[in-house]
């Protein structure tokens, strides 16, 4: 199959608390119901022509897989950060799979769906390992912070006067184990949801082997570099806010309509987006672009049907002129 005749691929990302909200308990029927909702829009993309890779967070989840290998860690052993992370990734992919193949039957669409249990390698030198920053789990008292601080050497930090919580390294990913996979399912016109949770983080050992590590990666990271390496046509970034804003909770505020990748660098070294928040989006998105993508959307889940129409959301796009996006180069709404 050539270029020109393959389907577009449109890769979307959503958090994991799409699928678990805050304030809610958990429940599986919570998660699902949710699911049902968040593939709704996606499912717009498929009729629309295009193949659809999902890429899922999962932060609430591992979060509370956590909590569970505390409360019961005097029974079972507890199991390593890359098991959770792997246990969630898979769970995930079960209700949004259910979810997403339900509402392909109800609008009569045949396309398969596929879930691929996805391992990303990351660089054990990588910053992040030096200094972990990423809280993660339940909230311990001092007395058990210090006991699990000695017994497995986590990196611990005291939370604003609500306990202690272990942080780990967030490191960058750089390869996506098995993306072949992910190629030829796309190509033979599956559905495909990879990558969730960011992927479940390895290293390769100086033998050669394939290790875990204890670590989470960025979704939105892990689905740029997977947008980079099935060549897709769109990278869209849902999120809880419809549009992306400069000057937040400014008096100067105003959303933007379109950024060139060139502005939205720039105001990315200026410190606009947080690192805490918008900033990894927009970083992913840059490297989409910088690697030979075309456009990227972020919006929330909600607005998704009238970005894909060009009426709301951010697009933040290679390049381009004052003509082609309707005005000056930058365009708030």
């Amino acid at each position: 199959m050539t270029e020109s005749e393959r389907r577009p691929v449109a890769v979307v990302a959503f958090g994991g608390n799409a699928i678990l909200r805050q304030g809610e308990r958990g429940l599986i029927d919570e998660q699902v119901r949710n699911a049902d909702r968040a593939v709704l829009p996606v499912v717009d993309l498929i009729e629309q022509g295009y193949a659809l890779l999902m890429v899922h967070g999962n932060g609430p989840q591992v979060g509370n897989e956590m909590i569970r290998n505390e409360e019961a860690s005097t029974k079972i052993p507890p199991a390593p950060l890359d098991v959770c992370d792997a246990s969630t990734q898979g769970t995930m992919a079960y209700v949004i799979e259910k979810s997403l193949r339900n509402v392909l039957a109800q609008r009569q669409l045949a396309v398969n769906v596929g879930s691929v249990v996805t391992m990303v390698r990351v660089d054990p030198k990588d910053p992040g390992f030096t200094h972990p920053t990423k809280p993660i789990g339940p909230f311990f008292n001092a007395y058990r912070a210090q006991h699990l601080m000695e017994e497995h050497k986590w990196t611990m930090i005291e939370d604003a006067g609500r306990g202690w919580r272990k942080v780990v390294a967030s490191p960058h990913p750089i390869e996506v184990l098995g993306v072949q996979s992910i190629r030829d399912l796309l190509a033979a016109g599956h559905a495909v949801i990879a990558g969730g949770g960011g992927g479940i983080p390895v290293a390769v050992s100086p033998g050669g082997s394939i290790v875990g590590v204890e670590a989470v990666i960025d979704k939105d990271f892990t689905a740029s570099l997977l947008a980079r390496e099935v060549r897709a046509h769109l990278f869209i970034i849902l999120t809880a806010v419809d549009e992306i804003f400069i000057d937040f909770q400014k008096p100067t505020q105003r959303a933007v309509k379109v950024l060139t990748c060139d502005e939205a660098e720039r105001y990315h070294r200026e410190g606009q987006f947080p690192a805490g928040s918008m900033g990894p989006k927009v970083q992913a998105a840059i490297e989409f672009l910088r690697h030979g993508g075309r456009e990227v959307i972020i919006t929330s889940e909600r607005r998704l049907p009238d970005a894909l129409r060009g009426l709301g959301g951010s697009r933040i796009v290679h390049s381009g002129t004052a003509e082609d996006w309707g005005g000056q180069q930058v365009l708030f709404w």
